[in-house]
């Protein structure tokens, strides 16, 4: 097995509403930062891998027009997954594998401000049996928060304290929409939008993007002091219809946490991709973590969701983290697909 590891991370400075830039003046200033951070060329790059969403921007094969950004030419290897972006860094981790190239960009953007990205998302579910309904993506979290508050005992007061921390630990964050001082009682006056959601237990909507750059072994060490260390990485998938599958749980997160070996040492921090406030309780439990670990020191997506890029980020900070010496273990996962459906997890550790 080939040692591979995160070497440089950069990200957009997230808005709201990004209406005066197309994605390639997005990703742009993000991709010459990453190379910039590892002293790399672009021609110095073996291979580029990255996620979108065609439906987010309306128009099939969106990931083309994006390329501008990285060039093409010299030709280049690459490859997409209409995915989270952290998808594309597992592509990014297999092909390395192969040995005949030492380094990988990674990239994800999404420009959720140009839609109703609740009803977008509704646009990929199962289609004969669950998209004809037309839930949208509040709703389906809704359910599941429902789901796990009536098999826990746990109440919406235990949700209002991880957009509590989530905003605190934001306050750090320049990147962050949503951040500052706030309190559980404050947060229980607000009105129910979906019951048992508020708006302050959902992510804000985000345009942004975010790349990672990977490279191998003695390449990861000339270009960082102290590169993070893939050690393990997983995904599991569970069943695409919400109506068979245990909301309450992840099993999917569990069972990619054991392969990556999460469970293995002590985790010092961990970056949740967890949208909703029910979901960080949900893949806490999942990757069986205990309260020594530092949950979503970034603000989480709750701080800020940059659709298709928002699992890569988790990645990206659980790194620099590990880099600059803020811990020497770090969990980070990702998720895509309606109440938390496919689940990746990947163990970072530096030397």
């Amino acid at each position: 097995m080939t040692d591979v590891a995160v070497v440089a991370f950069a990200q957009s400075k997230h808005v709201a509403a990004d209406p005066n830039r197309n994605e390639v003046e997005m990703l742009m200033p993000v991709v010459a930062e990453a190379l910039e951070q590892a002293g790399l060329e672009r021609e110095e790059i073996g291979f580029v891998c990255s996620g979108s969403c065609d439906y987010l921007l309306g128009v099939p094969f969106s990931f083309v027009t994006a390329l501008d950004a990285i060039g093409a030419w010299p030709p280049i290897r690459e490859s997409h997954v209409e995915q989270d972006a952290a998808w594309a860094l597992y592509e990014a981790w297999v092909r390395l594998q192969h040995g005949d190239v030492d380094t990988a960009l990674v990239y994800g953007f999404g420009k959720s401000s140009l839609g109703d990205l609740h009803e977008i998302m509704t646009l990929q579910l199962d289609p004969y049996y669950l998209e004809p309904l037309w839930p949208d993506m509040v709703s389906m979290a809704a359910l599941q928060a429902r789901a796990y508050l009536d098999a826990t005992g746990k109440t919406e007061r235990d949700l209002a304290e991880v957009v509590v921390r989530s905003r605190a630990a934001a306050a750090s964050n320049p990147n962050a929409i949503v951040a500052g001082t706030t309190t559980a009682d404050a947060l229980l006056k607000e009105q129910t939008t979906i019951a048992p959601l508020r708006t302050s237990d959902c992510p804000p909507i985000t345009d942004g993007a975010a790349v990672v750059i990977l490279a191998t072994a003695d390449r990861a060490r000339a270009i960082s002091e102290r590169p993070a260390w893939i050690r393990g990485i997983d995904h599991r998938i569970e069943a695409h219809s919400i109506g068979v599958r245990d909301l309450a749980t992840s099993r999917s997160t569990a069972l990619a946490a054991g392969r990556a070996g999460a469970a293995d040492d002590k985790v010092d921090l961990a970056e949740m991709h967890a949208q909703f406030s029910h979901e960080e309780l949900i893949v806490r439990d999942a990757l069986g973590l205990d309260d020594s670990a530092t949950v979503n020191p970034s603000g989480g997506p709750l701080a800020a969701n940059p659709v298709m890029a928002t699992g890569l980020i988790r990645i990206g900070e659980a790194a620099s983290r590990i880099s600059a010496g803020g811990g020497d273990r770090a969990v980070a996962h990702a998720s895509s697909g309606p109440c938390l459906q496919h689940n990746l997890v990947a163990v970072l550790e530096g030397e």
